[in-house]
């Protein structure tokens, strides 16, 4: 019996963790992380969740190390503790999602099909967009598609605003001639103000 329960003490793993051992707080998870895991998939039925609190039940044990205390020689108490509230605070969380997305209006028109034509139209743009560099194409997603004014586009991307409008003419004139086929009509962005 006392074998046992020197078995499983955590003392010495928990004091090299408290030490940034790394290697003793593993020892710690390897230990406890079943159970930690068994709690939380009782408590909110999701595998995926519960892989989510277990992880962070462990996060938050190595980022409070420090102040953390032994109950009988375990952390395991304090696991579980942390790990019942991880998983309230995630159905509170799943809740209020829920909530927020009956709220939303919804359209009676059923969602449009996309045709084979449509789908050639959206590969062949993003294949056009993948040979822009990443700030031209940035550029022009966010002044095409986001409706960005240039100047606020610019001032995102560290970019000076003239500096961006050359880059912008540029990149939408290779993405006309990339596409030229499609008769792109490439709609200009306000230019706002400073």
């Amino acid at each position: 019996m006392k074998d046992e329960q020197h078995d499983n003490d955590d003392g010495p793993l928990w004091a090299l963790a408290q030490r940034n051992d790394g290697a003793g707080f593993a020892g710690l998870f390897d230990r406890h992380r079943p159970r930690v895991y068994r709690r939380a998939l009782s408590l909110v039925t999701d595998p995926h969740d519960a892989e989510d609190i277990t992880a962070a039940a462990f996060y938050e044990l190595w980022r409070k190390r420090k102040t953390v205390a032994l109950v009988s020689g375990s952390v395991l108490p304090w696991l579980m503790v942390t790990t019942v509230n991880l998983a309230r605070n995630n159905r509170r969380a799943a809740g209020r999602y829920r909530s927020l997305l009956s709220k939303l209006p919804r359209s009676d028109e059923p969602a449009r099909a996309i045709d084979a034509e449509e789908i050639e139209i959206r590969q062949r743009l993003h294949a056009a967009l993948q040979e822009l560099s990443p700030t031209d194409a940035a550029l022009l997603v966010l002044t095409t598609f986001e409706d960005m004014p240039v100047w606020q586009a610019a001032q995102a991307l560290g970019l000076k605003p003239p500096a961006a409008r050359v880059r912008l003419h540029r990149a939408r004139k290779r993405l006309r001639a990339d596409l030229h086929d499609l008769n792109p009509s490439i709609r200009t962005a306000p230019e706002g103000t400073f």
